[in-house]
């Protein structure tokens, strides 16, 4: 069972991988529309009549983003209660009976026990820190690779509150959900690591291309009688 949740979550994001090469383009228009927002408050912040016929405009425009963003918070959510269920009935087999006419028959009882050591029906303490752990690792990447230079506030909730929230909130659930969320983080940082090289290969190759398009120096000979 506990393969079986490691290539179910390499498929849920090789599924959703479109969706995160495309991150970088959807946090711009975030801030684009957040800076936009801020600049009407602060151009009509004695007229919220005004202020929300801009706002309402402004969203009207945008409303490509908006629509992508619900679009992928949807499918989240899809992914989230799917795997709820997964997690609160499907590792022990009570759920068997769901599966297609067409489907091989599946042994019971399932193997529970993930690399011989951690039994996914149960907590673990070593599971729970090394998710945490990656956690920190992929926000400090993110933060520090990312083209928006980050304020002090998101330094603290991102690299410090959210992974100690984390370990609290993940330390009595089932080892099977802790596997499941360390393969994302692992894949997540994967994906930002192959974001950061390709930024930088297409800044090299953009510095390369403007050095071969600039004009030869003309010498200067100077003769001398």
């Amino acid at each position: 069972m506990g393969v079986a949740v490691v290539f179910l979550t390499i498929l849920i994001r090789i599924l959703l991988l479109p969706m995160s090469l495309s991150g970088d383009k959807s946090e711009a228009e975030r801030r684009e529309i957040a800076a936009k927002m801020k600049e009407i408050e602060d151009t009509y912040p004695q007229d919220p009549v005004t202020q929300k016929q801009q706002k309402q405009q402004l969203m009207r425009s945008s409303s490509g983003v908006v629509v992508g963003e619900l679009f992928s918070l949807g499918i989240q959510v899809a992914i989230a209660l799917m795997l709820w269920r997964i997690f609160a009935t499907g590792l022990s087999g009570e759920d068997i009976h769901l599966l297609y006419p067409f489907m091989p028959e599946v042994r019971l009882p399932f193997n529970l026990v993930f690399l011989g050591r951690f039994d996914l029906t149960h907590s673990s303490f070593f599971l729970n820190l090394l998710q945490s752990l990656l956690i920190f690792v992929l926000e400090t990447l993110a933060m520090y690779t990312s083209p928006y230079r980050p304020a002090k506030g998101e330094v603290v909730r991102y690299q410090l509150a959210l992974p100690l929230v984390s370990f609290f909130v993940f330390m009595f659930l089932p080892a099977g959900k802790k596997l499941f969320v360390i393969v994302t983080l692992m894949a997540s940082i994967v994906i930002t690591l192959y974001k950061v090289i390709k930024r930088k290969f297409n800044d090299y190759k953009e510095k390369m291309e403007a050095k071969t398009a600039e004009p030869p120096e003309e010498k200067v000979v100077v003769d001398v009688k």
